[in-house]
């Protein structure tokens, strides 16, 4: 969506000029008249809104105060310049770390809202990382910050982008509303089918399949054709001849420990994922079945608690499971391959409003 946008009439101010910083100290939060928390750790990255904080209950030292429709720009770096952008607006009362400036627009110059597209905008991020001080983790500083210069339409043209910003992030509440209503069926079904039942057999799912480690392709190896690298993180881009080894099964190894994916296209594995094969007497079972199974065995309580977490592949291997006599095979795939589809479908639109607002902002700021 490309927006027509006359900007001559727009003027450069600095972002001090058109909003300030509020700090009123809390000493004590869990005995004052608030009730939430936010730490930098509740904030997401491109957030509009604050949607997770903690009690009060067990903060004892002095914290910030923030209202509703402040902002909250987490200051502090996770580390070197990964500031990971967060500044959303609040909704409520709380208090807040002194790692997150609370920022409150000047009703004299700008319209409600409208502040939102400035701070989660990328020439924002990017001031920030330039003004930023510190070694292993970065801050940047109010003063600092109110320096940066951008150009700021007419207050009637700053309801109506406001409005559309706004109008999307509502669109995608919706649509984060339906996934997570979604995939509570999908882990209901999923509860059921790990369940022990008068239709089920037991089995170690050493004795279904075994955990094949990546490894290094060879050049005797390599065909022709396009395929996907999956490692314990996820996909590591697109490669040109490589052996076809799907559509199957990847579970995490090293990192994200336990992890199970379902590979849809052609990939190869490296030594941080496991590739599954299914043993030949169970060759007739669907491989999406096996997939669910091990979702539903929740390997990643075998990780090693080691500076990178990995899986234990021999408790893994001795994981009970319950497979399905076969006349319920169908009926349990046919439900999951309805939620899967589904699942894909709202996570494909709500990834389509966020592209299109994180393009607006661009397009404006």
């Amino acid at each position: 969506m490309n927006l027509i946008i006359d900007k001559s009439n727009w003027i450069k101010v600095r972002l001090g000029d058109i909003a300030f910083e509020y700090s009123k100290r809390i000493n004590n939060p869990k005995e004052s008249d608030y009730d939430k928390f936010v730490g930098s750790s509740n904030i997401g990255q491109w957030d509009f809104r604050i949607k997770s904080w903690e009690s009060t209950d067990s903060v004892t030292s002095a914290m910030k105060l923030f209202e509703p429709n402040d902002y909250l720009l987490v200051r502090r770096s996770l580390y070197a310049s990964d500031f990971r952008e967060r500044a959303p607006r609040a909704d409520f009362y709380g208090v807040c770390s002194g790692d997150i400036l609370t920022i409150k627009e000047n009703p004299d110059f700008l319209s409600d809202g409208f502040l939102i597209g400035v701070l989660n905008s990328p020439d924002l991020w990017k001031y920030v990382v330039a003004n930023a001080s510190g070694s292993i983790t970065r801050r940047i500083k109010w003063k600092d910050l109110a320096n940066y210069q951008f150009l700021l339409p007419p207050k009637d043209q700053q309801a109506r982008l406001a409005s559309l910003l706004w109008a999307l992030d509502e669109v995608m509440e919706r649509e984060k509303e339906l996934l997570d209503a979604t995939e509570t069926i999908k882990n209901s079904l999923l509860k059921r089918f790990k369940k022990q039942g008068e239709n089920s057999t037991k089995y170690r799912i050493g004795d279904l399949m075994s955990f094949n480690y990546g490894s290094a392709l060879k050049e005797s190896d390599r065909i022709g054709g396009k395929y996907s690298v999956v490692t314990s993180s996820g996909f590591q881009g697109t490669h040109i001849e490589f052996l076809t080894k799907g559509p199957g099964i990847v579970v995490g190894r090293k990192g994200n420990a336990g992890q199970v994916t379902w590979v849809e296209n052609n990939f190869w594995t490296t030594d941080t994922a496991y590739f599954i094969e299914i043993k030949k007497e169970f060759g007739h079972i669907p491989l999406k079945i096996f997939y669910y199974l091990l979702v539903a065995a929740n390997l990643g309580k075998h990780s090693i608690a080691t500076a990178v977490p990995g899986l234990n592949r021999d408790d893994a291997l001795m994981t009970n499971v319950f497979l399905p006599k076969c006349e319920e095979i169908d009926s349990y795939l046919e439900k999951f391959n309805i939620l899967d589809e589904q699942i894909l479908k709202i996570q494909t639109k709500k990834n389509a409003s966020k592209a299109l607002q994180k393009s607006l902002i661009n397009q404006i700021f």
